[in-house]
C-alpha cells in the first residue's frame, strides 16, 4: 500500500501516517525501487492500534502514558508485551470506572442523608482503600481541599465522611479537574468557611449539578476508552 492508501484505510491524513512512522508507532516501512513507501497489513494494524489508543481525550496524563506504551511496544513488534500493557491498561480503566460509579452512589447516599458508621481509618489505610499515594492525599490537604482530625500522637484519623469527601475529590481529579479548580468550586459554596464539611458542599445545587455532569461525562469517556482497548487487545492477539 502507498501512503495515501493506508491513510484512507486508517481514516487519517497522510501526514499522520508519516508522523506515526517517525515516532515508531509502526514497524520500519520498506521502499520500492522508485522510492515510494510500501505499507503492509501489519502497518495497517499498527496504525489502527495507535488510532484506537489515542482517539479519546485522555482524562489524566498518566492514562496517555499507558496508551503510549501499548503503541510503542506494538510499533517495535513486541506484541506479547504490548498485549500485556493493553490488558493492564484495561484493568486500570475498569478500576477508574468502578470508582466513578462508587462516587456517584456516595453522593446519592449523602444527599439522602443515610447514616454512616463511626469507624475511623489511618492515613495509610485510606490511601490503600482509594488507590492513591499517601503524598497525593497530603497534597490535597495542604491545598485546602479537606481537613482531618488528629489523635494525641498527631496522626491523622479519617472518619467515614472524610473518606467520602476524598472519593469525591478523587473522582473530580479523574475528570480532569485541577486542584485549583476543585478548591474554587468548593469555595464558591454559600458558606466558604464550612468547605471542609462535605454535607455543606453537597447542599449547594451548583455543586451537585456540576458533579453529576462531570461524572456522567467521565463514565462515558471511560466506557469508550475500554471498548477501544478491547479492540486493541483483539488486534494484538491476531498479531502474536
Amino acid at each position: 500500500m502507498r501512503t495515501s492508501e493506508i491513510a484512507e484505510l486508517a481514516q487519517v491524513h497522510p501526514n499522520t501516517v508519516r508522523l506515526y512512522e517517525e515516532w515508531q508507532f509502526m514497524s520500519p516501512v520498506p521502499r520500492k525501487a522508485n522510492g515510494y513507501r510500501d505499507y503492509s497489513e501489519l502497518h495497517l494494524k499498527q496504525m489502527k492500534i495507535a488510532r484506537l489508543a489515542f482517539r479519546q481525550e485522555f482524562i489524566q496524563s498518566n492514562l496517555r502514558k499507558k496508551a503510549a506504551k501499548i503503541v510503542q511496544l506494538s510499533g517495535g513488534q513486541q506484541f506479547k508485551e504490548s498485549l500485556q500493557a493493553a490488558e493492564s491498561y484495561l484493568a486500570y480503566l475498569q478500576t477508574e470506572y468502578d470508582y466513578a460509579l462508587k462516587a456517584i452512589e456516595t453522593v446519592d447516599q449523602l444527599l439522602k442523608n443515610k447514616p454512616v458508621t463511626c469507624k475511623t481509618y489511618s492515613h495509610q489505610s485510606v490511601a490503600a482503600m482509594l488507590q492513591l499515594t499517601e503524598e497525593t492525599i497530603r497534597n490535597w490537604e495542604r491545598n485546602g481541599l479537606f481537613s482531618v482530625e488528629r489523635n494525641t500522637q498527631n496522626r491523622r484519623i479519617y472518619t467515614e465522611r472524610d473518606v467520602q469527601k476524598l472519593l469525591i475529590i478523587r473522582t473530580l481529579r479523574s475528570a480532569h479537574f485541577s486542584i485549583a479548580s476543585i478548591a474554587h468550586l468548593f469555595h464558591e459554596m454559600e458558606d466558604p468557611k464550612e468547605t471542609t464539611d462535605i454535607m455543606q458542599i453537597l447542599m449547594s445545587p451548583k455543586f451537585t449539578t456540576e458533579f453529576f455532569h462531570v461524572t456522567d461525562d467521565l463514565i462515558n469517556q471511560l466506557k469508550i476508552a475500554m471498548k477501544d482497548v478491547e479492540s486493541i487487545i483483539a488486534i494484538l492477539k491476531e498479531l502474536q
